[in-house]
């Protein structure tokens, strides 16, 4: 039986690096958040480097020490995906990090499609193979940066980068691995034909290809080495357990365990997971099929490409004050008029239920009046509206009709946008309600990072699984603003097949 005071959840970000200390019965004891850079050197590409993620790593540690300094019983990560490194044969990185809004890639992913047969990628993977996956991004290192390809031993995501620097040990996860494009989720192991077929080899580097990390249970664990413990003020020897995808993390930091639930993570893209017993697939291959981290079993998961990011840009172009989430809310609410409409594909193509990379974000129908104000509550509708599709898909597919939503990050705060997202989906939304000293407030965006916390108490056998104290809010829709957003779907719809044009995919 552990002895420890409480358990850390470090969740690696798209935009920052974000950390909670929590007790075993779920209380938030401390929380810290270290953003880095972006670089976006073309349309269409993200990169990020590496170093970065580590040196954020050991700052928002420390500053969880410095508000917390009792006895840590285990490390655990939860990470964004598909983000790929690439790792020469002494698993240092090779190049900057190329991330999933990185678009680059999307002939090669359409081209291993059409070769390998998308239905059947997606009945073995769970996955709709597009140019974000890992393998097409190494695809594409090949044809266009030859001399990086070469110097490749290794292929990992983020996570897998920053548990092998934290222990020495290069392990993924069941979630994680499925952003690689070459997992079969039965038997939650490697798919040696298709990796074989992409070029890749489902172990240690073989002559011309490139290893994959071992493929080890969330629970897994590994020992903090000696030179991370140090930076970090931790003991060397800690066990860090592996975690899992965000996504997954973030759906146990919400607690969200039930057939039909729904767990709507909104960060800098908002995913959207339904909750089953059972691996569906939708006939359209709109959803991804995840494994979860326990109970029930398997996640069907869907991503809106830009929402947090969507709406930092609009905070930036206005010059809203920090943190933009709550300023464009804010803003929005003194809208006068709806008139406006905003399709909010400003990632370079949407996933979410269109999957069509060649989605672009269109403003239209402003008039003399419109204000910043009516931009706002556009844009937000507008992230609505692709989240009520979502919903709409998933009640068919996950099980018992209308399960509520467990919301978190940004909105989850905000009485008014709780209000539109339960009347926009006609589901319950439970978010956890603020505390006297704004601390949950505060953590609002640390869903991820808590549930990695918890999966780690669970790996090393705490006394009881940390299910938080936290009271939840709920949120019922009203029936009769039904048929009011569903015209507004109706309206958005009409302006995307009036304005969409296919363009280009990605440089």
């Amino acid at each position: 039986m552990t002895t420890a005071d409480g358990f850390i959840g470090l969740d690696l970000g798209t935009s920052s690096l974000k950390g909670a200390a929590i007790a075993a019965d779920g209380t938030i004891l401390a929380h810290a958040r270290v953003p880095y850079l972006t670089r976006r050197p073309q349309r269409g590409r993200a990169e990020q480097n590496p170093r970065d993620w580590e040196r954020a790593a050991v700052a928002v540690t420390r500053q969880l020490r410095r508000s917390w300094d009792g006895r840590v019983g285990a490390l655990g990560l939860s990470g964004m995906i598909p983000t790929l490194v690439t790792l020469d044969r002494g698993l240092e990185p090779v190049g900057a990090a190329i991330t999933w809004e990185d678009g680059r890639a999307e002939a090669e992913g359409e081209a291993l499609r059409r070769r390998l047969g998308a239905d059947t990628l997606y009945r073995s993977t769970g996955q709709w193979l597009d140019g974000r996956y890992l393998l097409p991004m190494y695809r594409w290192l090949e044809t266009h940066q030859p001399d990086r390809a070469r110097a490749t031993s290794w292929i990992a995501s983020a996570k897998d980068h920053l548990f092998h620097w934290l222990t020495g040990e290069l392990a993924t996860d069941p979630s994680t691995a499925t952003g690689f494009g070459s997992f079969a989720l039965e038997p939650r192991a490697w798919d040696v034909d298709l990796c074989q077929e992409m070029g890749v080899n489902p172990g240690a580097p073989a002559p011309g290809q490139p290893g994959l990390p071992q493929v080890w249970p969330c629970t897994g664990a590994a020992g903090l080495a000696a030179p991370a413990a140090r930076r970090m003020g931790l003991t060397a020897g800690l066990p860090v357990i592996l975690g899992g995808a965000d996504s997954v993390m973030g759906a146990v930091g919400l607690g969200a365990r039930r057939p039909g639930a729904i767990a709507h993570l909104a960060g800098t893209s908002t995913v959207i997971l339904g909750l089953s017993s059972h691996p569906r697939f939708d006939p359209e291959h709109r959803w991804l099929v995840t494994p979860l981290a326990g109970p029930p079993g398997w996640g069907l998961e869907m991503d809106l490409m830009a929402t947090g990011s969507a709406i930092a840009w609009l905070g930036s172009l206005l010059r809203l004050p920090d943190p933009p989430g709550a300023a464009v809310l804010a803003l929005a609410g003194r809208a006068t008029e709806d008139d406006v409409v905003f399709l909010p594909y400003l990632g370079y193509g949407e996933q979410g239920a269109l999957w069509d990379p060649t989605l672009r974000g269109v403003l239209a129908g402003l008039g003399l009046a419109t204000g910043p104000a009516e931009i706002a509550r556009a844009l937000l509708t507008g992230i609505l509206v692709e989240t009520r599709r979502c919903a709409e898909l998933l009640r068919d597919g996950s099980g018992p009709a209308r399960g509520p939503i467990h919301l978190g990050g940004w909105g989850s705060d905000d009485r008014g946008f709780r209000h539109q997202l339960a009347d926009a989906t006609q589901r319950r939304v439970l978010s956890l309600a603020p505390s006297a000293d704004e601390t949950v407030v505060a953590a609002s965006g640390l869903a991820s990072a808590i549930g990695a916390a918890r999966v780690a108490a669970i790996a090393i056998g705490a006394p009881a699984a940390p299910a938080g104290r936290q009271r939840l809010l709920t949120t019922s829709p009203t029936l009769k603003r039904e048929a009011v957003w569903a015209a507004i779907a109706r309206r958005q719809d009409r302006w995307r097949a009036r304005t969409h044009v296919r363009g280009p995919t990605g440089d």
